[in-house]
This record gives structure tokens, C-alpha cells and sequence, in this order.
């Protein structure tokens, strides 16, 4: 059976060919592997911890090897150095078997750059904190420089600190198949996350995924359902809804009663929203595919205009307010996106509005930090759409607030 260090080379190899997700080719390596939960575990520490510090690999790389390597021996050297220099992991297995990812020629070059750096350990850690952040945190300077607009120094600094931890998972509990009291019964090791309700860490949360009981959620995506907080009867619209963590949660606060339709333009991942309704219990809800900045798209849907109580637009966006968590997003984001993402969003709220009753509510939401997708977005609208008015606009920063970003903005139709 492969080595946990072969199958991490094997992810590094084809996420640098550029053309799959981090998250899809981990997922794609652990389905065919048959590793227990400490090797899984490990795969997934060497392999998101060298896509978080790439940059700062890189550097040493270039401190202990003034002669070009190419880029296999790049990645088995990024692997190497990543246990020796930033995790706790045996410094003898960590060169060993390192080392014996090389192809034979390669063996000694690699051999003795990773026992270099196991000699000069001290000052090549403190050779990177004279770095600047972009190399220090692995993080694009643009970013950096973009960030520094909105944020002073000190929050920036936190931000990236942030971005390079792994990320906790929590689960909120589907009370439309059970109760807080039940569910902490049924599976011990649970436990509420402070100041929540119903959101909990979970030991091993197969069972309770299996059974319905739960859904994988952060904290910060609850903050745009509670904020439209539809009622029992009332008629909803979620747009751009797979893979339905929001949706569920609607459905859940309506009581499973009234009408929630949730769409989204991709078919595989409308299957797969259906298919978390029926595991989750949901039955006042329909699965619609439609993409909203598209006129013939939307009136394929057959949906008719002023029909909703409440819509909620979960937008497309950056993702730079949950970068711990799509941990190679950094490397795949440009400056241009945050313009193109803009004039993305504005096409979906323009799509949306008709459908929406007067006197009816319309909550937007992303998981960006950017100004451009947020403020300036309302902005734009609001200047387009007059017989609208915004009644709330909340952030959620993870410096600040300790969960993943987000932002909502809730707009009244008069």
C-alpha cells in the first residue's frame, strides 16, 4: 500500500498541473486508500500545510540551494521541509522517508538539503520572520496590499494568521429530526459550541451525518439565514443554493412548512442538494435549476415574478473570508476576480428583484471580505433600485470575531 508522504507527493503533483481543487484531489486520493484515521489525518497536515506555506517553503528552499531544482524535487523538498521546520514530526523518519520519494539520481541532492536544514534549523526560522508577510504567511503581496487598504497593520497580521491555521469543523444539529438533548445522548463526545444554540464540535460525525441528524456548517453561515429568518408560511427563495447548508437551515426555521425552492444553474450539484433534503427530512422544498444572471435561464424556470416573500442571495464570490478553509484559494485568486465577481453579483440581484413581492425582504450574503463584493455591491444597487432600502448590513471578520467572514446586507422593497 502506498506511504501517507507517497500519496501527499501524488496530491502535490497534480494540484500543480493546475487543473483540479486541492479539496477534490485529496478527496479523490482517500476514497481509493484504504489508511486508517491517524494516516488520513497525516495526509491531510502534510498536504494543506505545504499549499499554506508554499511561499515560505520556497524561501528556504532557495536559502539551503542556490542551483535550480526541478519541479518534482521541488515538491518532495517542499514535503520535507515543511515536518523538519514547521511541524513536530521525527526528525529520522521525516528525512528517511522523504528522501525515498526521490527517484535514485535525486536521493542525495534531497538527503542532503533536508539534513541541512535539520543543522541550521534555528536560523533559517529566524531568517523568515526578517520577511516580509507575503513570504512569512504564504500569502500573495496583492493581497497583503489589498487587505492593508481596509484593515490596519495589527488585523492584517491576524488575518493571515488566521488563514494558516486548519480550520475546526462544527456541525449544526437538524432539529427537524431531532433535539439538542437527544442529539448529545445519542452521540457522545458532542459538544455545543459556546454561544450557539444548536452548532457543535463532533468527535466522529459519520453516524449523525449518515442519519441526518446533523450538517457540516460553519458558524458564519448562519448569520444570513437567521438574518431573512423566514417564517412557517411563507413562500422562499434560495438562489445559488448547492450544495443546500443554507437552504436546510430556511427549512429548519420555517418548521418545514410554506414553500423554500432553492436553485442553482449546475445540475451535479443540484442532485446532490436533493439528495441532502431527503437525508435531512425536508419536505417544504423543491430544487430548481436556474442561473440568475441569465434572462432565458430564468424564464425556463417558470417561476413567477413577485412571488416571494424573502430571497436569499448567497452570491458567488471570492471566498477570501474562508481561505483557512479552501486552502488553496490564494494561489488560484488574481486582482481582476474582485471586479469580475462584482459585476457578477450586481447581474444576479438585477435577475432577482422581479421575483420578489413589494413589501418583501431580500438578504445578500458572500463569504468575502472585499468591499468590492459587499458595501460597494448594495451601494450599486441601491442606487439602480430606489424603491428599496436597506435595513441591516453586518460583517463578520475573523480577526474580530473569531469565525470565518461573511457579510449580509438585508434590503426592503417598498
Amino acid at each position: 500500500m502506498p506511504s501517507s508522504r507517497s500519496l501527499v507527493l501524488e496530491a502535490l503533483e497534480r494540484w500543480r498541473r493546475g487543473t483540479e481543487f486541492a479539496d477534490k484531489i485529496v478527496a479523490d486520493i482517500l476514497v481509493r486508500t484504504a489508511l486508517d484515521s491517524s494516516d488520513r489525518a497525516f495526509v491531510l497536515e502534510l498536504f494543506y500545510g505545504v499549499l499554506r506555506n508554499l511561499s515560505l517553503l520556497d524561501f528556504w528552499i532557495a536559502k539551503l540551494r542556490s542551483e535550480p531544482v526541478d519541479s518534482v524535487a521541488r515538491d518532495i523538498l517542499r514535503l520535507g521541509l515543511y515536518q523538519v521546520l514547521l511541524i513536530e514530526t521525527a526528525a529520522h523518519a521525516a528525512v528517511f522517508e522523504t528522501v525515498e520519494l526521490a527517484r535514485s539520481g535525486v536521493r542525495p541532492l534531497i538527503n542532503a538539503i533536508l539534513r541541512r536544514a535539520l543543522r541550521e534549523k534555528a536560523a533559517l526560522l529566524k531568517a523568515a520572520k526578517d520577511q516580509p508577510q507575503s513570504i512569512r504567511f504564504s500569502i500573495p503581496e496583492f493581497l497583503i496590499e489589498k487587505w492593508g487598504c481596509q484593515f490596519d497593520a495589527a488585523e492584517v497580521k491576524k488575518l493571515c494568521q488566521w488563514n494558516n491555521r486548519a480550520a475546526p469543523v462544527y456541525a449544526r444539529i437538524n432539529l427537524l429530526k431531532t433535539t439538542v438533548p437527544e442529539f448529545l445522548l445519542r452521540y457522545p463526545g458532542t459538544a455545543l459550541v459556546p454561544k450557539t444554540n444548536n452548532f457543535i464540535t463532533l468527535r466522529e460525525p459519520g453516524a449523525a451525518l449518515r442519519a441526518g441528524d446533523c450538517y457540516i456548517q460553519d458558524l458564519s453561515t448562519a448569520l444570513a439565514c437567521e438574518t431573512l429568518r423566514p417564517g412557517p408560511g411563507e413562500t422562499v427563495l434560495d438562489a445559488c443554493s448547492a450544495p443546500g447548508g443554507k437552504a436546510a437551515y430556511l427549512a429548519e426555521i420555517m418548521q418545514n412548512k410554506g414553500t423554500l425552492v432553492a436553485t442553482d444553474q449546475d445540475e451535479t450539484r443540484l442532485k446532490r442538494l436533493r439528495d441532502n433534503f431527503v437525508r435531512l427530512g425536508i419536505t417544504n422544498t423543491r430544487a430548481v435549476g436556474c442561473d440568475w444572471s441569465d434572462e432565458k435561464s430564468i424564464q425556463g424556470t417558470a417561476l413567477k415574478a413577485q412571488s416571494f416573500d424573502k430571497i436569499l442571495l448567497d452570491a458567488p464570490c471570492t471566498n477570501t473570508g474562508v481561505m483557512r478553509r479552501r486552502v488553496d484559494l490564494r494561489w488560484r485568486l488574481r486582482p481582476e476576480d474582485f471586479v469580475r465577481m462584482q459585476r457578477l453579483q450586481l447581474a444576479i440581484l438585477q435577475g432577482l428583484v422581479p421575483m420578489l413581492k413589494p413589501g418583501g425582504s431580500l438578504v445578500y450574503s458572500t463569504c468575502s471580505l472585499e468591499e468590492e463584493e459587499n458595501e460597494q455591491v448594495i451601494k450599486a444597487f441601491l442606487r439602480e433600485k430606489p424603491n428599496f432600502r436597506l435595513t441591516k448590513s453586518e460583517r463578520r471578520l475573523p480577526f474580530r470575531d473569531g469565525v470565518d467572514g461573511a457579510f449580509v446586507a438585508r434590503l426592503e422593497c417598498m
